[in-house]
């Protein structure tokens, strides 16, 4: 499969766990209408050096994982177990949440970067997510464990990442509004997402019965 491919799959794949309302893309728009776009673009090279870290974590786990197909069957169904549970967790968590906590203000730019990698080192959701999708992809023969394919695949969810922030950053003028920027929006995308991973996972389960 060509580098290029594979760069793109990595872009879609994390732009699809990026691109609805949550915690890191909410913030960094946050900051940038707060205290310039300067310092939203900072935090979110943050978030993207976390994340290409533990999308590369995630991609050898998941080679680790290809080695044993019978242990990748019963992670299939434990973790469509798990995502479906997790869906109705923040489904039903949103419709209770009510208000928002304000973030602690920070000045700097590297403070910015700081905050951006600690945010997104909290938020651990990308490790499994990008684990299953590398052994989806695989297994549908659209990459390879090879390195090459392996590093251009998480440069493309890094690039996806940052593409996404930077997005919410400069278009997302409606940022401003409540009903947008609460946590109760979070959470309800949380567990959208979640619920069409859920969905992929089963119909992978399906197609290999």
């Amino acid at each position: 499969m060509s580098i290029t491919v594979i760069f793109f799959l990595g872009f879609i794949v994390a732009l699809l766990g990026v691109i609805p309302p949550g915690l890191l893309n909410m913030t960094a728009a946050r900051i940038s209408l707060k205290e310039g776009a300067g310092r939203g673009i900072m935090f979110s090279t943050g978030v993207c050096i976390v994340v290409y870290i533990q999308t590369y974590l995630a991609a050898i786990f998941a080679r680790y994982l290809s080695r044993n197909q019978d242990v990748v069957e019963i992670l299939q169904r434990v973790a469509f177990v798990i995502f479906v549970l997790i869906t109705i967790y923040f489904l039903v968590l949103a419709s209770k949440e009510k208000e928002t906590k304000k973030e602690k203000e920070i000045k700097s730019k590297h403070g910015r970067l700081l905050h951006g990698m600690l945010l997104s080192a909290l938020n651990v959701f990308p490790i499994p997510y990008q684990a299953y999708m590398t052994i989806t992809l695989v297994s549908f023969g659209w990459m390879n464990f090879e390195k090459l394919s392996i590093v251009t695949y998480v440069t493309g969810a890094a690039t996806g990442t940052f593409a996404t922030l930077y997005f919410y950053i400069f278009f997302f003028d409606k940022i401003k509004d409540k009903k947008i920027t609460s946590q109760k929006s979070m959470n309800l995308s949380i567990g959208i997402i979640t619920g069409v991973v859920a969905l992929i996972t089963f119909i992978n389960i399906l197609k290999e019965l």
